[in-house]
């Protein structure tokens, strides 16, 4: 949510906060694998494994003696045999493969979020380098700021901006005038939020990001492209995670609109006007055209591009690298450039896989059509001799004619 102006410290100064001390160093956290299944909420196959220590958490290929590890599907199954792990987390269907090891074994719904949330546990917190407002930040005076607000040197925060609670500013990034954050926000280094830009609660904002840009609007008037004035604005929902150098253009004279839960990957470029639904996923080099619509938890998979004023329903999945030139209907599943839908699209692959060996069959049918026609021409040729053969044989076996008295 917007942070709420009696939350902000409204003051005409902003107190420069001196460098604070890293956090002490200290060893990794140990737990073990019991400790671990309470956590996790997870069940241990052998309870007597309870006492495991654990002391991290690796992908199965680097897991080591100590180190949890994960298996979810059969993928990585063959690295069971050679896995060094102390424990691996799987689903309650895993049947282990014979002959190998016996590895310490959680159940988990879901083996891949759980070991994400087990290496979050394992992590050693980071250091805070810095706290506060950097002297070498510049601040405008008419800046609201809320409670635990970081601003790093070099960041630049415009006049009227507002900054919810615990917001953090990178490095060399511009918050220009107007902008609204709200708490627990994150932006990177370089990344520009222009005029007006409004961000929910707990948005990230990648290095390197452009939101608020002005959009590709033009109107061709007596032989020149006239720029159309972008007046408009973006607003960005709650828990949206923007990629790096991506872009998002502000609305013509509406707003750009990004859903809550959204989670944008790198170098995607949304135009203006379009409005993008809650927890979609949008993969990377992935480019939208303005005036565009999606539903919910839709699906734009890397480099899908999206012509102007098109409607994506709800729950639409597009493949990688498709031209969406038309609205896609809710639940859809579609590929390729036209898109079309990926089981037809799957059988006209399947058809053109056939096609390199096309010429040769034809050819084949072709000499066999050559041989049968003259095979049929060599047979009614010899049936002509031999209807003409019998012919002659006839008339020779007929008697004389009688010879008339004169």
């Amino acid at each position: 949510m917007i942070p709420d102006s009696s939350t902000l410290a409204a003051g005409t100064s902003h107190p420069v906060a001196e460098q604070t001390t890293a956090l002490p160093t200290a060893a990794l956290p140990a737990m073990t694998l019991g400790e671990l299944a309470d956590r996790l909420g997870g069940r241990l196959v052998d309870t007597q494994t309870a006492s495991v220590p654990l002391v991290g958490a690796k992908p199965i290929h680097e897991a080591g003696p100590g180190e949890l590890t994960f298996l979810d599907g059969d993928k990585n199954l063959p690295l069971w045999k050679s896995c060094r792990a102390a424990a691996v987390l799987v689903n309650p269907r895993f049947i282990p493969p014979e002959g190998c090891r016996a590895i310490p074994r959680l159940e988990v719904d879901d083996p891949l979020m759980a070991f994400a949330e087990a290496v979050l546990l394992f992590r050693r917190p980071p250091p805070a380098s810095f706290q506060g407002i950097h002297p070498q930040a510049i601040v405008a005076q008419s800046a609201r700021l809320g409670e635990n607000v970081t601003i790093h040197p070099g960041a630049v925060i415009g006049e009227r901006v507002e900054l919810g609670e615990n917001v953090v500013i990178h490095p060399g990034a511009v918050v220009q005038d107007d902008c609204k954050l709200g708490r627990d926000c994150v932006i990177h280094p370089r990344a520009v939020l222009y005029p007006g830009v409004i961000l929910g609660d707990r948005v990230v904002v990648h290095a390197g990001a452009v939101l608020g840009g002005d959009g590709f609007g033009y109107r061709f008037h007596q032989g020149r492209h006239l720029k159309v004035p972008q007046l408009g604005g973006l607003v960005v929902g709650d828990d949206v995670e923007i990629g790096c150098n991506t872009t998002i253009d502000r609305g013509t004279f509406g707003d750009t609109k990004i859903g809550a839960g959204t989670k944008i990957d790198n170098l995607v470029q949304i135009g203006h006007n379009t409005s993008i639904g809650r927890h979609n996923l949008i993969c990377g080099l992935v480019g939208i055209a303005g005036s565009c619509a999606t539903g919910d938890h839709v699906v734009l998979a890397g480099q899908v591009g999206l012509r102007d004023h098109i409607t994506i329903g709800s729950r639409a999945v597009i493949g990688a690298q498709a031209g969406v030139s038309r609205d896609i209907k809710p639940d859809a599943s579609v590929v390729g450039s036209p898109a079309i839908p990926d089981k037809e699209f799957k059988a006209i692959y399947a058809a053109s896989l056939r096609l390199p060996r096309l010429p040769n069959q034809l050819r084949e049918i072709f000499e066999r059509l050559d041989r049968l026609e003259a095979s049929s021409l060599s047979s009614k040729i010899h049936a002509d001799v031999n209807r003409n053969g019998d012919a002659d044989a006839g008339s020779q076996d007929d008697p004389p004619a009688e010879s008339q008295p004169a």
